[in-house]
C-alpha cells in the first residue's frame, strides 16, 4: 500500500472509493451464497484427540477392527435408588429403563441396552457395593455431531428419568457428554456476537464522539468476518483446513479486536494529517502511506504466528491457525481498502457532530500523555524498575500452576452428564468414571492359551489398579483386550502418570506369561489425556521457539535494528510471564479451577506476543519516523504523545473484546479470555508506554543499534571525537582496538553457539540421553563458560567498564548461557535429565 498510484487509484475521489466499498460489499454477498454454513462443517472432536500415531489412538483403532460393534458411542445411565430400601429402588429403575430402552419404540440411534436384567453376568461391574445403584449402559450408532444423535441422547435421558421413578437417575457416558457439550456452547456464538458489538459501540462512541465514525470499524469487522467465514467454511468442507467451535468464538473476538485496532490507526492518522493537507483524499492517501509498514507488520506477525501452530502435532493446536491467519489477513485487506474508502465516502459527515477541525486537533495528543512521557523523560530507571518489579510478583502466581484434563469440570454450567459422573465417583469408585483399555497384541494365536487369563491376574497386582475385568479376545485371535479400572481420578495427574507404569506392567507380565515379542497399547481417556500432554509438552516448547523467532525477524526488518527486538522480546516474555502468573492465581486459586485448561498456556502465548508486540510495533514505528526530524530523546517523547491515546484506545477495545468471552460457560475460554484482557492491559498501559520509552530513553542513540540516527554522513573527512564505544580505549591502551574487534567476534559466535546449544539440548539429550553425553556436556559447558567469564572480566578492567557497544554485546552473549543452564536445572528436576554422578573433574556441575 506504499505506492501512490495504487492508493491514487482506490482512493483519489469518492466515487472510487464507492467502488471498492461496493466491492467488498459484493465479495461477501457472493461468497454467502456458495459457502456451506459454518457450523454444519465444525469439528468439534478431532480438536480434544491427541495425535493420530500416538499409542491410545492405535488403542481405540485396534479396539474397533477387533471387537465388533464397539465403535459405538455409549451411553451410561445411572440410577441411584432412594428410600429406605435403596437397592430395591434401584433394581426396579433398572428394569423399567431397560425394557423402554429394549422395545420396538426406544429411541433411534440406540444399539442395546446392557444392565443385570440384559446381563445378569455382569452384575459386579454394574451394581455398587452397597448394591445401592447401577449402571445400565447403552451403545449408540452414529455421530455425536449429528444433530439427530443428539436428539436421541435427549430422548433417552427424558425416558429414563420418566421410568426412574423416585430414584436418582442422570445419563453420562462418552454420548451424554458429548452432546452436553454442544448444549453449552449452543447459543453462545449469539451471546458473545451481540455482548462483542455492544461493548466495542460503546467504547467508540466515546473514542470518536462521532455515531458515523464508530459505525465503520464495526462495518468493516463485519465484511471481514462474512468473508473470513464463508472462506473458512469452504476450505473446511474441502478438507483443507478444521474449525472448531472454540475456534469460531476466538475468531470473533479476534476480528472485532484486531479490526477496530487497524481501524484506530488509519483513523487517528488520517486525522493528523488533516492539520497540514485539507484535502480529504490526499490526506487519506497519506495516512494510509505512513502507517501502511506497521499495520502490514503487526498482520504479518499474527498471520505467522498463527501458521506456526501447524509445527504442531496436538490436533488441537495443529488445526487451530489457519483459520485464524486467515481472518486476520482479510481483515488486514480490509483495513487498508474498505475503511478508507468508506470513510472517504462518508464525507464531512464522519465527523458530525465535531466536526473536522475538533476531531484534527484530538490528534495531538492528550494532556495525560504528555505528563506519562515528562515521567519518563525525568526517571527511566525508576521507571523501568517499578515496573519489572511488578511484573516479577505477578509472576509468582506461577507458583500454584497447574493443567486441568477434565472436560467436564470445565463447564461453568450444570450438565447431567457432569452429575452422572459424580454419582458415578461417590457409588463405584474414581476410576470407574473413565476405565482404561489394555491391549495385548501377540504374534501367535491366543485362543486357547492360558496367557490372557495370566496377564489379567498380574495386572490386579499392578500399582493404581482397582480392578481388571475379565479379558476380551479380539476376532484375530492374537489380541486381547482387558478394561482396567484405575483407583485415581482418571483425570488427574497422578492417573496420567500411571500410564507408563502399566503398561511397563503389562508388557513384564505378558513376558512372564510366554507371550514374547507382544505389543502393548492402552486406550481409554486416561491414557489419551496423558498422550495429549505429552504431545503439547513438545508442541509448547517449538511453538514458543518458533514464535519468538517469527516477532524477532519481523521486528529486525521492521526496525533495521538488532538490539531493539531483543529488548521487545524481552519485555513481551516478561508480560507473558506476569499474565499466566495472574491468570492462575485468580482462576485456580482464587475461583477453585481443578487447572489451567492443558491447551490455554499454549493458546496465551502466541496470541499475548503475537498482539502484544503490535503495540511496540506502532510505538516504536512512530518513534523511527520521529527520528528523521528529532533527536532520540525527543523522538520517543513525540512517539509516547502522539500515539498514546489512540494506541490505549485500541488495547482497551481489544482487552474488552477478549473479556467477552469470560462470558462463555467453558473453562478454557474464560481462562483465555481473562488472560488475554489482563496480558493486552499488561502491554498496553506498561509495558508500552512506560518500559518500552524507559529502555529507549536510557539507550539512547543505540536504543536502534546498529543504526545511528541523527548523524548526517559528512562530505568531506572531519576529525572526529573517538566513539562512545571505547573512547578511552583507543585513545590510551595501545592494542585495545583489536582486543575489542576480537571480543566482538567471540561474543557473538558464543551467543549463537550458546543457541545452538540450547536447542540441540532440547532436541537431542531430553528424548534420549546417556551419562557420557551428560558428561562431555557437562564438560565443554563448565570450560567455555569459565573462558567466556575471564574474557568478560578482561575487556571489562580495559574499557575501565566504560558501557558501549562491546558491553552489551558481551551482556546479550551471557544470556544463552544462564539460560542453558536454567534449562540443565528444570530438566534434571522433572527427571528429564538423570542426576549426574559422581565426577573428579573440577569441572563445575551444571
Amino acid at each position: 500500500m506504499n505506492s501512490p498510484a495504487l492508493l491514487r487509484c482506490l482512493l483519489g475521489s469518492k466515487k472510487r472509493a464507492a467502488v471498492v466499498v461496493a466491492f467488498w460489499v459484493l465479495i461477501a454477498g457472493l461468497l454467502a451464497g456458495v459457502a456451506p454454513a459454518l457450523e454444519s462443517v465444525e469439528d468439534n472432536a478431532s480438536a480434544n484427540l491427541p495425535p493420530a500415531a500416538s499409542d491410545s489412538m492405535k488403542a481405540r483403532d485396534l479396539v474397533r477392527a477387533q471387537l465388533p460393534g464397539q465403535d459405538a458411542t455409549p451411553a451410561i445411565i445411572v440410577v441411584r435408588g432412594k428410600g429406605t430400601d435403596a437397592a430395591k429402588s434401584a433394581t426396579q429403575s433398572v428394569a423399567a429403563i431397560t425394557s423402554a430402552l429394549s422395545g420396538t419404540s426406544r429411541p433411534d440411534h440406540v444399539v442395546s441396552v446392557v444392565s443385570t436384567v440384559t446381563a445378569p453376568d455382569a452384575a459386579a461391574e454394574l451394581v455398587s457395593q452397597d448394591r445401592g445403584a447401577q449402571l445400565v449402559i447403552v451403545p449408540m450408532e452414529g455421530s455425536p455431531s449429528d444433530e439427530s444423535f443428539q436428539n436421541a441422547v435427549d430422548e433417552v435421558r427424558a425416558l429414563a428419568s420418566d421410568r426412574a421413578g423416585p430414584a436418582d437417575v442422570a445419563v453420562t457416558g462418552p454420548a451424554g457428554i458429548a452432546t452436553d457439550t454442544v448444549k453449552v456452547f449452543s447459543g453462545g456464538d449469539k451471546v458473545l456476537l451481540l455482548a462483542t458489538v455492544v461493548l466495542v459501540l460503546i467504547i467508540l462512541l466515546a473514542i470518536y464522539r462521532s455515531p458515523l465514525m464508530a459505525l465503520v470499524p464495526l462495518l468493516a469487522v463485519g465484511v471481514a468476518m462474512r468473508v473470513a467465514e464463508t472462506l473458512g467454511a469452504i476450505l473446511a468442507d474441502a478438507g483443507v483446513i478444521t474449525v472448531s467451535s472454540q475456534t469460531a468464538s476466538i475468531m470473533t473476538v479476534l476480528l472485532f479486536g484486531v479490526g477496530t485496532d487497524y481501524a484506530l490507526i488509519i483513523t487517528a492518522r488520517y486525522r493528523e494529517t488533516l492539520l497540514d493537507e485539507p484535502d480529504r483524499a490526499r490526506a487519506m492517501q497519506a495516512a494510509v502511506r505512513r502507517t501502511a509498514e506497521s499495520v502490514l507488520a503487526s498482520a504479518s506477525t499474527i498471520v505467522l504466528a498463527m501458521f506456526a501452530l501447524l509445527v504442531a502435532v496436538s490436533p488441537a493446536l495443529h488445526g487451530f491457525g489457519p483459520y485464524l491467519a486467515l481472518g486476520v489477513a482479510v481483515m488486514a485487506l480490509v483495513a487498508f481498502t474498505f475503511i478508507p474508502a468508506l470513510v472517504l465516502l462518508l464525507g464531512r459527515s464522519v465527523f458530525w457532530p465535531g466536526g473536522v477541525d475538533k476531531a484534527a486537533e484530538r490528534s495531538r495528543g492528550a494532556g495525560i500523555w504528555h505528563r506519562i512521557a515528562a515521567l519518563v523523560a525525568r526517571a527511566p530507571v525508576k521507571v523501568a524498575s517499578a515496573v519489572i518489579a511488578l511484573l516479577v510478583v505477578l509472576s509468582a502466581g506461577l507458583l500454584g500452576y497447574q493443567e486441568s484434563f477434565n472436560t467436564l469440570s470445565g463447564f461453568r454450567a450444570a450438565t447431567e452428564s457432569e452429575h452422572g459422573q459424580h454419582l458415578i465417583r461417590e457409588e463405584f469408585g474414581p476410576g470407574e468414571i473413565a476405565p482404561s483399555t489394555v491391549v495385548v497384541h501377540s504374534q501367535d494365536n491366543l485362543r486357547s492359551s492360558p496367557a490372557p487369563a495370566d496377564i489379567a491376574t498380574a495386572l490386579t497386582d499392578a500399582d493404581h489398579v482397582s480392578r481388571v475385568a475379565d479379558p476380551r479376545m479380539g476376532k484375530d485371535g492374537k489380541t486381547v483386550f482387558y478394561d482396567v479400572i484405575l483407583d485415581l481420578d482418571p483425570y488427574s495427574s497422578k492417573a496420567l502418570d500411571a500410564i507408563g507404569p502399566l503398561k511397563q506392567a503389562t508388557q513384564s507380565a505378558a513376558q512372564a506369561a510366554g507371550v514374547q515379542d507382544a505389543t502393548v497399547l492402552i486406550g481409554g481417556e486416561t491414557a489419551q489425556n496423558a498422550d495429549i500432554r505429552s504431545a503439547l509438552d513438545r508442541d509448547t516448547t517449538l511453538i514458543v521457539l518458533l514464535v519468538l523467532a517469527i516477532v524477532t525477524v519481523v521486528l529486525v526488518l521492521l526496525l533495521r535494528s538488532l538490539l531493539a527486538p531483543l529488548y521487545l522480546v524481552a519485555t513481551l516474555i516478561l508480560s507473558f510471564l506476569a499474565t499466566l502468573g495472574a491468570t492462575t492465581f485468580f482462576t485456580v486459586t482464587v475461583l477453585g479451577d481443578d487447572g489451567i485448561g492443558n491447551r490455554v498456556t499454549a493458546y496465551i502465548f502466541v496470541f499475548l506476543v503475537a498482539l502484544g508486540v503490535d503495540y511496540n510495533i506502532f510505538i516504536m514505528s512512530r518513534f523511527k519516523q520521529e527520528l528523521r526530524t528529532q533527536p532520540p530523546a525527543k523522538a520517543i517523547t513525540a512517539a509516547l504523545t502522539r500515539t498514546g491515546g489512540v494506541i490505549s484506545s485500541a488495547g482497551l477495545i481489544l482487552a474488552a473484546t477478549f473479556a467477552v468471552l469470560m462470558t462463555q460457560p467453558i473453562r478454557e475460554l474464560f481462562q483465555f479470555g481473562f488472560a488475554m484482557a489482563f496480558g493486552i492491559l499488561l502491554d498496553t498501559f506498561l509495558i508500552r508506554p512506560l518500559l518500552v520509552p524507559a529502555i529507549v530513553r536510557l539507550l539512547g542513540d543505540r536504543a536502534l543499534w546498529p543504526a545511528r540516527p541523527g548523524t548526517p554522513t559528512p562530505s568531506t573527512p572531519t576529525p572526529e571525537p573517538p566513539s562512545a564505544d571505547a573512547p578511552a580505549a583507543q585513545a590510551a591502551e595501545p592494542g585495545s582496538g583489536r582486543l575489542l574487534r576480537a571480543f566482538t567476534w567471540i561474543a557473538v559466535i558464543e551467543a549463537c553457539t550458546w543457541a545452538g546449544l540450547l536447542v540441540g539440548m532440547y532436541l537431542k539429550y531430553i528424548p534420549e540421553t546417556t551419562e557420557l553425553g551428560v558428561r562431555i556436556f557437562g564438560t565443554l559447558h563448565g570450560a567455555a563458560f569459565i573462558a567466556y567469564v575471564f574474557l568478560t572480566v578482561l575487556v571489562a578492567i580495559r574499557l575501565k567498564w566504560r558501557l558501549g557497544r562491546t558491553t552489551i554485546f558481551a551482556l546479550l552473549a551471557a544470556v544463552p548461557p544462564f539460560m542453558t543452564i536454567a534449562f540443565e536445572i528444570w530438566a534434571r528436576r522433572t527427571g528429564r535429565l538423570p542426576q549426574p554422578a559422581a565426577d573428579p573433574s573440577p569441572t563445575p556441575a551444571l
